[in-house]
Formats: structure tokens, C-alpha cells, sequence
């Protein structure tokens, strides 16, 4: 053992002192082995654990050994960092990998015990559970200091229950599981401790349950979760735990790291900070090289801030190690190269400072030593001559550390409401009416605002500028005020969207130009604020439909399948804030009409098919599955059900707006009973997932509904079944549909379901609508149709002596075109079988002209008279306005459509007047 690093070592730490006294034979042992001062591996470190504890099945034994192997391990580290023989990178690494594996070791002796007296625990989904335990702070980040606690989560996958004689709850087995562990490293025993266990970051914190389970950790973190609990989860990684722990951590990345760039992390540094510092001057602890000003603290509020605001769309950000994502700030050029070199410096300095001081006497400390004689010890280690060369070069650093945290968070000067409302009054009333200005006054002078927390006034208050500044630049804004008005209203409490305004000038732009264009917008936004979350995320881009099924899947993934209510409001707010995320890129983006309706008709398939798939499984956990009408069993996979979609979703046109138009068909033997311990028909079987599924897509609530479902479409109308089979829909259609019903048809296209009953629908369809018919009937029940429509929804004679023209209802409208394309299809698909392919418009014109059916000429017309008036209607529901528009502005297209109706379908029709 070399004299003079020994020597060194008992200067640095007087707890090396008392472990050499008590362990002299060991250490003696230990530095006779060659390599033993070199670095540790991971595998090195479970090696030297398992050894330690080879054979031992006594409790007392185990805790014994672990703290005399601790103690070994302290003395070599406190040795190395004392002569300089490691870094702080590799120290606080072989630290952190001890304690994942003593955690470990730990884990797997409380597990026997419990095993033994209560069985395994199991989940409702018969798989055994495990306890995950997540490692928090400097153990996540695996940053370990000499003497720091670890701050530990417990979880497990799923509820359950124990498979022994005295069978207990998967949550309580896991807490026991969890005391165990905690009081195997924990407890102070002759021989010391192996780790100070801080359990206080877990849900609700002291007094709450010692274990969670994913759903319940989920949960927490999406309706209750903090600023500052997003900051600590950036540090949280599996330390044990097996697949479960990995997807359960990856559950928790959405709340950590947002999609959109996150400003709102400033103000909860800020927020962070004051509480902080509040701190060090309640206890007087400034010289806490940790909290207090230019610490440890502030370079690591430094890097997190960047990483909440950046880390969800730059992925490297996210990782936990501080100098890692230090070094990735500067390769995205978010602090510059100078800066980054000075907080790295710091950073090391500063840590190195920290492990002299816990060195002296294993404390859990970051205050500078106040005793001259360990003073002088932590100077000596340090290599400083006397401590005012010491204070001179930490206090350097440290000033490096302020300037750099108070550039970053800078409060953005801001005009209070009674500092500068004068000159914003002022401003305002040069493009402001006078309703306009009371409907301000009012906001500000109203009972609402009286009633605010005084935080949420003063936010309200900066925010105020920015607002007014974003509405004067607009193309309206006297409208955008209108419109945004009642959102900030009913925002104004949740001020953390405040904040996000104030901080990203580019969306609070883009929500005005929103409101100017779109009253709905705004409307949606103001009666489910949670919205503006996907808002301010939005890059504008249409979503995909894979990207939509994948998100849906991962939402209701974790969801238990009896908790219905939460699965309803994951699918009410997946399709709100896609179909909000279509709107911005139709307004903001200018998307293309037509992929526009193909973003909203893929957000309501995957809707539905969500919705069947839980209907299915809802009353197949209390029935059973039933049979399908060949004997096999409907298994989830194979369901023998099928929604068909009609009207605007068959037609793959929706707008905003728009109802699902639906029929339920079935393949399933409707005599068999299902399998279940409750068994019922397969006929009431499916009548109660149709029952089921429309309860869940049309139950309203605060989240409002999913869709607005109709069926009337159904064979018999409102007086026939909800759900039909196969063989029955087949009969009605062959026999005993009128010919409008075989025109709704057209535009039918199966939308969820079993596959192949699917093919077997779209067969069926083809086969009907491809009979032989009478053109002369054909045109004359068209006719009486569209006439039908015409004076039920249609514009009266006085609203069209006024140029009133009805874009949808009216001759030379929507319908016509409609009426024109589904008249092809009945009429002519019996020669030509391609024109019953497609249940969408413009690809029956396409295909009519194809077969010589219609001229290219009239084909190209009327598809382009159909895109110039849906791309209206659709601006129009945008703007929450009516169908009515000025007929002049439409008399060409009308004219066009009306002469090819007249052609084709009715010869007495007047042309436009």
C-alpha cells in the first residue's frame, strides 16, 4: 500500500480514518490485489456484490456484508479521487453502477420471503408482475456523488393479485416488496448504510402509496403532474424492472418532452429558482455550492430548460447525463462554444468541490466546511494553498455560471395593464367599434378577473400586450378580437398557456390568423382549452393515416378495458385535436381541398374503428365470443362485424362538421349462445355491440361527443334493425329497397371490421348495384328525389328572388353533381361494372368518362364545378356561416351543371335565371 497516497486519503476524509480502523484486514487485502485501484466495470461491480454475499440467507448476515463491501468501496474511491488516480465522470459512474446493482441484490432478497407467504403476484392479464424500480436525480442520471441518497419510484405493471395461501392485492405485495428494499440499504446498523432511500419524488409524494401502477403513474402525470415534476422525470431511468419498465418510461416522455417547442419551461425555472433561493435564505446556506448562486443547481437548470423546450423534436436532448446534453447545446448552437466551455468547467469544478466534502464524513453536504481543520483537510485535497485562493477561483466560476443563468432567463420586459394601458387603449381604438371596446372593459372590469389568484392576474396582465400587438397586425382585428376574447377567458386560469403565448410569438400569430379566418376555431379552442395543447405543437402538416392509428393505439393501450369513461375521452379528444390539427393546416397550410377530406374521413375510420374494437371487447369480457355463421369462433381478430360507411365518410368527403352516416352488418350464427359464463345469442350479441358503439362515439359530455352517428340508412329505416347480417341485408336489398336506397349505395364503402366480411360487403354492393335497370326509371325516381330535397332544403322562391342561391341544396348545387354521379352509376354500371368501383364523386365522373359513359368535356366540367363548390362550403363551415351565398357570383358553374342535368336527367328543367 503506497505510504503517501495513503496518506493523503486520511487527510481528505476523516470516514476513511474510522474504515481503515474497523476494516484493516480487508483494505489491507483489497490493495494487495494488482488492478484494484484501476476503474471499475459494471460487471467488475456485480461480481464484487455477488462474492460478498455468496451463500448468505440471513437477513442480518446480508445487511452486514453489503455494509462492510460499501465501506471497501468507499475507502477505494475516496482514495482514488483524493491522489487524482480517476475523473469525476468515472467516479460518479462506478458510484452510480454500485448502487444499481445493490438495489438489484436488494430486490431479489426481499422477493423470497414475500413469495413464500403470499404467492406471485399476477395481473389481470395473467402475466407476472414485477417491481420497477426508476431511478430519479443523480442515480438516474447515473451522476452519483460520494455520499449522495438515492431518490427512488416504485411501479408495476398491472393490478392483480397474489397466487398463494394468503393472497393479497399486486399493489400491496409490491409496497411490501418496496419497504423490504428500502430497509435492506437503508437502515443504520453497526456497520453503517448502503444508501439513503429518498422516496419523496413518487405521485403525491409523502404519504401516498409506496408503489403505482402504469395506468395510475400515467394518470398522475397527464391530469396532475408539475413543472417541476417534469424537470425531475428528465433524470428517471429503469434501474430494474424487465420490458414492463421499459414502456412504462416511455409512457412518461410525452409529459417530459412536448412536441412543440415549450417556452413554458421558462417560467417554471423561474418559479424553480425563486423557491430555491427562498431556500438558501431561509437556512442561510449560501456557501451551498449546490443551491446556492452560480451552483451545481443553476448549470443543470441551464441544460434541463433547453431540454424541455427543445427535447421534444431534437431527440439527443433528452439525454440524462448533464455534460452529454451540454455538449449537444452546443452542436445545435443553442449556447455557443464559449459558453458551453465555461459551464462545463464550472460543472466538473464544482462537483470535485462536492466530493471533497462529503469525502470528510460521508455527509450528505454541499456547504463549504466551516472548521478550520477541515478546512485545511478539503484544501489540501483540493491543492490549494490557503483559502482565499480557493473562495477567489470558486467564486470565478461561479460568477461564470450567474452571468449565464441570468442571460438565459432574463424576464422579458412587459407593460402592465396599468403601466401602459393607455397607450394600448389608445392603439386599439383606431381599429376597434364601440361594442368592440365595452366587450374589452368589460373583461377587465368584470367579476371574473376579481375572482383570479393574483399570479394569474399578474400573467394575464403581460400577456395583454402581446395579445393586442399579434390582433392590430392582423387582417381583422376587430374580428380576431371578438373571436379570441372568450378563449383567453376561459385560459386565464390555466396560466401556463398564457405563458407559452407570451414566450412563442409565432403561435400566438398563428392563433390569431386562426380566429380571423375560422369562428369555429375558436370556439373549439375556447370550450376544451386542452386543445391548445396540440395547437401550439402543430407543425401544420396533414396527419398520416398510420401516424393516426399508431397514437390512438398507444393512447388506449394502457387504458383498462372496464374503464370506460377514460377510454371515451381519450377517443373524443384524438379526434378533436386532429381534426383542429387538419383546420390549421387547411387554413394556415393551405391544404389541398381533397386531401383535406381525406385527413378528416381517416380521422373518423380509425375513430371507428377504435370505438368498434372496444365495443367488441366490452361485451365479449362479460358473454363470451360467439360463432360466426360457418361455426368458427369471433375471436378479436375475427370479429364477423363490420360498419359500413355512407353519404359524406363513404364518399370519403367529410368536412368539419360532418355526421357519420352508418349501417352495422354482421357474419355471425345468430342462434348459437357465445361462450362466456354469461352466454347470450349471437343475435343479441351483436345488437349490443352496436348499442355499445354507438353509446361510446355519441355519449356527450364535458369533452363533447366523438361523432354524431345516424343510421337511418339501415335497411327499414328507423323501424329496422340496428344491426343486420350478411344474408339479411343481402335479401332487403334484392328485394325490397326502394331504388333511392340502392343511390345511397353508391356511396357506401365499408369502414371497420373483419376483412373479409368486408370484401364480402363490397362484392355484395358491386353485385347490386351493377343489376340491369331501366334508364327511363332510373331518371324518373332521381328525379323525384332531388325534386323532394329541392323544396324541403332548398332556398324558398323569396330568398331567391333576393339572389339567394343555396350552394348545396338549389339546381346548379352540390346535390345535382351528386344526384348526376349516383344516376351514372344506377343506370349505366349494369353495361359498365368499373362505374360501381368507387363510392366517391370524382372518381365515378372520372370513371363515366373513361367508359364513354359521359365526354371527357362534361366529366372535367362537372368535377370542377363540384371542387369549386365544396371548397366554399367547406370555407363557409369554417366561418360558421350558411350554404346561402350570392347566386351572381355563381351563375357560370350553375349554368354548367344545369345544362348537363338538363341533359341527362330532367329536359323540363329551367336553366338559370
Amino acid at each position: 500500500m503506497n505510504a503517501e497516497q495513503l496518506q493523503k486519503t486520511l487527510v481528505a476524509s476523516q470516514y476513511a480514518e474510522q474504515v481503515l480502523g474497523n476494516h484493516t484486514e480487508l483494505i489491507q487485502q483489497d490493495y494487495a490485489i494488482d488492478q484494484f485501484l484501476s476503474p471499475l466495470s459494471t460487471v467488475q461491480i456485480h461480481n464484487y456484490i455477488s462474492d460478498a454475499l455468496d451463500g448468505i440467507a440471513d437477513e442480518s448476515a446480508w445487511m452486514r456484508a453489503m455494509r462492510i463491501l460499501r465501506a471497501r468501496l468507499m475507502f477505494r474511491w475516496i482514495w482514488q479521487d483524493a491522489n487524482r488516480l480517476t475523473n469525476v465522470v468515472t467516479l460518479t459512474r462506478e458510484l452510480s453502477d454500485f448502487a444499481d446493482a445493490a438495489i438489484c441484490a436488494a430486490k431479489a432478497f426481499a422477493y423470497e420471503p414475500l413469495k413464500a407467504k403470499h404467492g406471485e403476484p399476477m395481473g389481470y392479464n395473467g402475466k407476472l408482475q414485477d417491481l420497477i424500480v426508476i431511478a430519479m436525480g443523480k442515480l438516474g442520471a447515473q451522476e452519483l456523488n460520494l455520499s449522495s441518497d438515492i431518490d427512488l419510484i416504485f411501479a408495476f405493471d398491472e393490478q392483480g393479485e397474489t397466487n398463494g395461501r394468503k393472497c393479497i392485492e399486486v399493489q400491496q405485495f409490491c409496497i411490501l416488496w418496496g419497504q423490504k428494499l428500502i430497509y435492506l440499504l437503508d437502515h443504520i446498523s453497526a456497520d453503517g448504510f448502503v444508501f439513503r432511500v429518498d422516496m419523496r419524488l413518487r405521485p403525491w409524494g409523502d404519504g401516498s402509496a409506496l408503489a403505482i401502477s402504469h395506468v395510475a403513474l400515467e394518470k398522475y402525470l397527464s391530469q396532475h403532474g408539475r413543472e417541476w415534476e417534469r424537470y425531475a422525470w428528465i433524470k428517471a431511468r429503469i434501474v430494474t424492472g424487465g420490458k414492463d419498465g421499459d414502456d412504462l418510461l416511455e409512457m412518461t416522455r410525452p409529459f417530459v418532452f412536448r412536441k412543440y417547442v415549450d417556452y413554458t419551461a421558462f417560467e417554471a425555472m423561474r418559479e424553480m429558482k425563486g423557491m430555491i433561493e427562498r431556500e438558501v435564505q431561509r437556512r442561510n446556506i449560501e456557501d451551498d455550492i449546490k443551491l446556492g448562486a452560480g451552483g451545481i443547481r443553476e448549470v443543470e437548470f441551464i441544460v434541463q430548460v433547453f431540454q424541455l423546450i427543445y427535447g421534444g423534436s431534437k431527440l439527443e436532448l433528452q439525454d440524462r447525463q448533464c455534460l452529454v446534453s451540454l455538449q449537444h447545446l452546443g452542436e445545435f448552437g443553442l449556447l455557443d462554444t464559449t459558453a458551453v466551455a465555461e459551464l462545463e468547467d464550472a460543472y466538473l469544478f464544482l462537483r470535485r468541490i462536492e466530493h471533497a466534502i462529503q469525502a470528510l464524513n460521508d455527509q450528505q453536504t454541499q456547504s463549504l466546511p466551516i472548521e478550520p481543520d477541515l478546512r485545511r483537510r478539503m484544501l489540501e485535497t483540493l491543492g490549494f494553498a490557503d483559502w482565499d485562493a480557493f473562495l477567489a477561483v470558486l467564486n470565478e466560476k461561479r460568477a461564470k455560471v450567474i452571468y449565464q443563468f441570468l442571460h438565459l432567463i432574463k424576464e422579458k420586459e412587459v407593460n402592465h395593464l396599468e403601466e401602459g394601458f393607455s397607450q394600448l387603449e389608445q392603439r386599439l381604438s383606431e381599429v376597434l367599434d364601440d361594442n368592440t371596446k365595452n366587450l374589452v372593459h368589460e373583461f377587465w372590469h368584470g367579476h371574473a378577473l376579481k375572482k383570479l389568484p393574483a399570479k394569474a392576474v399578474q400573467r394575464l396582465k403581460a400577456f395583454w400586450p402581446h395579445l393586442v400587438e399579434a390582433v392590430i397586425q392582423s387582417d381583422n382585428p376587430q374580428i380576431a378580437l371578438q373571436r379570441l376574447m372568450p378563449l383567453v377567458e376561459s385560459v386565464m386560469r390555466r396560466t401556463v398557456y398564457l405563458v407559452m403565448l407570451i414566450e412563442s410569438k409565432g403561435a400566438l400569430q398563428r392563433l390569431v390568423k386562426m380566429a380571423t379566418v375560422s369562428p369555429w376555431i375558436c370556439e373549439e379552442l375556447t370550450h376544451y382549452p386542452v386543445l391548445l395543447d396540440e395547437f401550439l405543437s402543430m407543425d401544420f402538416e396533414l396527419p398520416k393515416r398510420k401516424d393516426l392509428e399508431d397514437s390512438l393505439r398507444q393512447q388506449l393501450l394502457r387504458i383498462e378495458i372496464d374503464q370506460v369513461e377514460d377510454q371515451m375521452r381519450v377517443l373524443r379528444l384524438f379526434k378533436k385535436s386532429n381534426v383542429l390539427a387538419v383546420a390549421a393546416s387547411d387554413v394556415l397550410a393551405e391544404s389541398p381541398l381533397m386531401k383535406v377530406s381525406d385527413a378528416l374521413t381517416d380521422i373518423a375510420e380509425v375513430s371507428v374503428n377504435a370505438a368498434l374494437h372496444l365495443a367488441y371487447q366490452i361485451v365479449a369480457k362479460k358473454h363470451g365470443y360467439p360463432l360466426d355463421a360457418d361455426g368458427q369462433r369471433c375471436a378479436l381478430d375475427y370479429m364477423s362485424f363490420a360498419v359500413i360507411g355512407y353519404g359524406k365518410v363513404g364518399g370519403i368527403e367529410l368536412g368539419y362538421g360532418s355526421d357519420l352516416d352508418l349501417v352495422f352488418i354482421h357474419y355471425m350464427d345468430e342462434q348459437a349462445d357465445t361462450d362466456g359464463t354469461k352466454p347470450i345469442s349471437g343475435f343479441e350479441f351483436a345488437m349490443r355491440v352496436g348499442q355499445k358503439f354507438v353509446s361510446l362515439m355519441t355519449t356527450q359530455t364535458l369533452d363533447g361527443r366523438i361523432y354524431e352517428v345516424d343510421t337511418r340508412l339501415r335497411p327499414s329505416g328507423e323501424a329496422g334493425l340496428l344491426v343486420t347480417s350478411l344474408k339479411a341485408f343481402e335479401q332487403y336489398q334484392l328485394k325490397s329497397a326502394w331504388l333511392w336506397e340502392h343511390q345511397a349505395l353508391v356511396r357506401a364503402r365499408p369502414i371497420a371490421g373483419e376483412m373479409q366480411l368486408q370484401k364480402k360487403f363490397e362484392q355484395l354492393r358491386c353485385d347490386i348495384l351493377t343489376q340491369p335497370r331501366d334508364e327511363a326509371h332510373v331518371r324518373a325516381e332521381v328525379l323525384k328525389m332531388r325534386e323532394k330535397m329541392k323544396d324541403h332544403l332548398g332556398s324558398s322562391k323569396e330568398q331567391k328572388k333576393d339572389g339567394i342561391f343555396h350552394l348545396k341544396q338549389d339546381a346548379g348545387g352540390i346535390v345535382d353533381i351528386e344526384f348526376m354521379a349516383q344516376y351514372a352509376v344506377l343506370a349505366w354500371s349494369g353495361a359498365n361494372p368499373d362505374l360501381a368501383h368507387y363510392s366517391d364523386n370524382v372518381r365515378i365522373l372520372e370513371d363515366a368518362a373513361k367508359t364513354s359513359c359521359l365526354s371527357s368535356d362534361d366529366a372535367t366540367a362537372l368535377i370542377q364545378a363540384y371542387l369549386s363548390e365544396r371548397a366554399e362550403s367547406h370555407r363557409l363551415a369554417l366561418a360558421n356561416q350558411s350554404m346561402q351565398v350570392s347566386a351572381s357570383d355563381w351563375r357560370d358553374i350553375r349554368e354548367v351543371v344545369c345544362k348537363l342535368w338538363q341533359r341527362l336527367i330532367d329536359p323540363a328543367a329551367q336553366a338559370v335565371g
